[in-house]
């Protein structure tokens, strides 16, 4: 029997599956898609991460909350995710920096949490079935039939043809200076971009001019850009007409282009290759990645459900030149990155700012940096 204080809580699958725990963060019900990310720190970069709009995360790490919320390392203006599903959360936090614990930040912003969840065994579960539509129930809810859960989780949408990257989007234009002597001038389509990103690009003395996902050419052109970035973002890169549009105007002036997570599957799409989803996707900072041009391994940050489908191992001609995929992931051979042989434009499926994560990916943003170096060059001559 429910009561004003109930903590009762239940995740419940749209394939039937169910798990009981207990409520915290807000009261209520959530929904979208059940996802598991397998760092070890960082929960509160990935919470505030616009790629996770729509997405219920479970945190594969046991002991969650412990280094509290602090008012620093947010990715973004708020937290994105639709819920939380922890194993064991935190009774207090103990860090130097927490100004609060995670459990009052979530309420604080109205996101639905749930703690005590077998999170080993729903995580077996996605991996085996495939990520899928999930819904978080507590208080009452959480005493309702399994079966009429379920025809509330079934009724929501599916992330497959979701366009969402205008959800998260700037609604205006912001400009991000350059550290120092500016170099270059480059606009940065936000389409669900983190605030660690311009922030390395304006380390390199880069200023960063951060557009609406709706952007167009005559908008980049406008601001006077040396080159074009492609941030992450969330949702189906089959619903992003636009910005393909936008990278093959990029690609036709030679403009020098580098995306990466979303960024990479509308370059993929830009060149004429597919996108598909990935059964559960990669999301974690302990994603392996080959550089095939090095062959240098890198540890990675990466957060996305859909993939390029392009050969690997071979030279593909495209509308822009001649291309291959330059990054594949070493734990299923998926592809993690493209390159332009005779266009100044590549990309990686992953997150090489990093926040949280390691840095093994951080030359990328040098090598845009030489790429605009080299574009001004042949500009010069």
């Amino acid at each position: 029997m429910s009561t004003s204080n109930d903590t009762a809580a239940i995740v419940v699958l749209e394939d039937g599956r169910a798990f009981r725990g207990r409520s915290f963060g807000a009261p209520g019900a959530a929904y979208g898609e059940a996802v598991f990310s397998t760092g070890m720190t960082g929960y509160q970069e990935t919470l505030t991460d616009p790629s996770y709009h729509r997405q219920v995360v479970v945190l594969t790490a046991p002991h969650i909350g412990n280094t509290g919320w602090n008012d620093e390392d947010d990715e973004s203006t708020r937290i994105w995710v639709s819920g939380l599903i922890v194993r064991d959360i935190a009774t207090r936090p103990s860090n130097w920096r927490s100004a609060r614990p995670l459990d009052d930040e979530l309420r604080a912003q109205q996101v639905v949490a749930v703690t005590d969840v077998d999170t080993r065994a729903m995580t077996r579960h996605i991996r085996e079935r495939g990520a899928m539509r999930v819904g978080l129930f507590t208080g009452p809810d959480a005493h309702e039939s399994i079966e009429s859960l379920v025809e509330r989780v079934t009724a929501q949408p599916a992330m497959a043809g979701s366009e969402l990257a205008s959800q998260v989007s700037t609604d205006s234009a912001y400009v991000v200076p350059a550290d120092g002597e500016k170099k270059y001038v480059v606009a940065a389509i936000d389409l669900g971009i983190k605030a660690m990103t311009p922030k390395q690009l304006a380390k390199r003395g880069i200023e960063v001019h951060v557009l609406p996902a709706g952007a167009t050419y005559d908008d980049v052109q406008a601001i006077g850009a040396d080159g074009l970035f492609f941030s992450n973002g969330p949702g189906d890169p089959a619903t992003a007409d636009s910005q393909v549009s936008l990278i093959q105007q990029a690609l036709s002036d030679r403009l020098p282009t580098f995306g990466i997570c979303f960024g990479n599957q509308i370059l993929g799409r830009a060149l004429g290759f597919g996108t598909y989803k990935l059964q559960y996707g990669h999301r974690g900072i302990n994603q392996p990645v080959i550089d095939r041009v090095t062959g240098k391994v890198e540890i990675t940050a990466q957060n996305h459900g859909f993939a390029v489908d392009a050969p690997i191992g071979e030279v593909v001609d495209t509308p822009y030149g001649r291309a291959e995929v330059s990054h594949v992931g070493l734990n299923d051979n998926v592809v993690e990155g493209l390159r332009c042989l005779d266009a100044p434009a590549f990309s990686v499926q992953y997150h090489p700012e990093a926040a949280a994560g390691p840095h093994d990916a951080a030359y990328l943003f040098d090598r845009f940096v030489d790429l605009l170096g080299d574009s001004a060059t042949a500009k010069v001559k």
